[in-house]
């Protein structure tokens, strides 16, 4: 699968601290592989959005837009009831960009913030009004729009600074150096996510061959064991406590067939899901 490099591979003008595109589409996409250079705001304006990441998987409609630090991610976008079209103004910025805001307005940046590489943020009627004011800057000449980006940037950043606080502008400070950190924080929370090796292995920044060997390297089990016990124990606990069906769950804990699911439980837990639930 081709990794998808943002902005680079959208806008083909200079790079700067801080740049929009119009992101506009007819054709859905699943779980693309998408490296961002840059943090940035995906203002969803038509469609429907989820995204993995080393921290979360997060789904939104266009009632929310995301915030997603510099970094791997897979993205699927889904195209509008309404229209069959999806639409997201994509606002581009850098670390740098932060900095000299927290500089200017005197904030500041604590190191001791938790990582959060994507957050939802609703969407309320400024902010509405503000993804939608970039639309109409696309007529002006490159250098113009570039120096209104720039103010635009200041603008929506004093704006959730006051309505959010600085917590959101401190996560995106926070730079995982700890390899081994990150590979088990990429593990850890998605280990329900029904993602692929090879998706791990892009979130982990591994070839798959690498990332094989760290997982053995560190779980001292393959991968697709380690898995597959975490979801059963899952599935354990919505069994007995939520009085979850098997029915109910097997597909979304990685099952296509029940009768599969039922002989993984058993081998496991050496009783059935119905008797572990009854006992």
């Amino acid at each position: 699968m081709k990794i998808i490099t943002l902005p680079e591979d959208l806008i083909s003008v200079e790079k700067t601290d801080v740049l929009v595109y119009d992101y506009k589409v007819r054709q859905e996409s699943t779980k693309q592989q998408v490296s961002l250079s840059m943090n940035t705001f995906s203002f969803l304006l038509e469609g429907h959005k989820e995204v993995f990441s080393n921290v979360k998987s997060m789904s939104i409609s266009n009632g929310k837009f995301l915030l997603m630090k510099a970094g791997k991610c897979l993205m699927t976008e889904k195209l509008a009831d309404t229209n069959n079209s999806y639409r997201s103004i994509l606002f581009f910025f850098s670390n740098e960009a932060v900095f000299q805001f927290a500089r200017k307005y005197s904030i500041a940046l604590s190191k001791d913030s938790k990582s959060r590489s994507i957050q939802s943020i609703p969407f309320d009627r400024y902010l509405r009004s503000f993804a939608e004011s970039l639309i109409n800057l696309n007529n002006l000449s490159q250098n113009a729009k570039n120096n209104v980006f720039q103010v635009k940037f200041e603008e929506l950043m004093l704006y959730l600074t006051g309505t959010l606080g600085n917590d959101f502008l401190e996560s995106l400070m926070d730079d995982v150096n700890d390899y081994d950190f990150h590979f088990k924080e990429v593990v850890e929370n998605n280990k329900l996510n029904k993602l692929t090796l090879n998706e791990l292995a892009f979130l982990t920044n591994m070839s798959l061959s690498t990332f094989k060997r760290k997982f053995e390297s560190y779980f001292h089990t393959s991968p697709s064991k380690w898995f597959q016990d975490k979801r059963l124990e899952y599935a354990a606990f919505l069994l007995k406590n939520e009085k979850k069906r098997p029915s109910d769950i097997h597909f979304d804990i990685g099952y296509d067939s029940l009768t599969n699911f039922i002989q993984a439980f058993k081998a496991k837990f050496d009783k059935t899901p119905k008797q572990y639930q009854l006992d």
